[in-house]
């Protein structure tokens, strides 16, 4: 039987797993441990107790990434709120936890193993139910499918060259409340077609993920 984690431990983790993803996006996985373990206020020795190697924390940072994703997406579902408002308040969540720069930093050093697949899917399983959700309500256009809303906040949480403007996490918010405004059953009316270009579905993401985060093939 596992001992718990004392509440101390378990906070150095957690800022460990924090100032690592932090230290990743700016400066990639190679990036010094020593600055890993300044940014997070704590000594070297102990992020080498937490994690034995480089190759540990590395999927430590992605499997936090994804437990924090999915605990966003089972908080929208728990929380009462109109199906669409739920997947809004998802999508903003996700938004912040900044999949998109996350992810992608820790390209090719990432093997998704047995467990990871599994906390992958436990991590999806709750994002399908909100969209499903606010499209039996009729409050999400029927032509979205499950790689529009991960992909979309991917993509607005990607770093731009040269690091963007001061003020680039506030319009990150302001431009995915414009494109939530099109996943509205209404903008689909008024276009009055379709959605163009290839639907990603839940299959399609895993393999897509696979790429940009391990490398693997599938």
């Amino acid at each position: 039987m596992r001992t718990p984690m004392r509440a101390d431990a378990r906070r150095n983790r957690e800022l460990i797993l924090k100032a690592a993803g932090e230290v990743f996006v700016g400066e990639g996985p190679d990036a010094p441990l020593e600055d890993v373990a300044r940014r997070a206020g704590v000594g070297i020795a102990t992020l080498y107790r937490n994690f034995g190697s480089r190759e540990a924390l590395i999927r430590g940072v992605a499997a936090a990434t994804l437990a924090e994703l999915r605990g966003a997406a089972e908080e929208a579902l728990a929380g009462g709120d109109e199906p669409f408002e739920a997947l809004r308040r998802f999508a903003h969540t996700a938004l912040n936890l900044r999949i998109g720069a996350v992810l992608p930093a820790l390209s090719g050093r990432i093997r998704i193993d047995e467990e990871l697949a599994e906390l992958r899917a436990r991590t999806l399983r709750p994002v399908q139910e909100l969209i499903v959700r606010a499209q039996q309500a009729g409050r999400l256009r029927d032509d979205v499918v499950f790689g529009d809303v991960p992909f979309m906040v991917m993509r607005l949480t990607l770093l731009l060259p040269g690091g963007g403007l001061p003020e680039d996490e506030a319009l990150a918010h302001r431009h995915l409340e414009l494109y939530l405004d099109g996943l509205r059953p209404e903008a689909a009316r008024a276009r009055g077609a379709g959605l163009p270009g290839p639907a990603i579905t839940a299959a399609r993401f895993i393999r897509a993920t696979d790429r940009i985060v391990g490398g693997n093939d599938r």
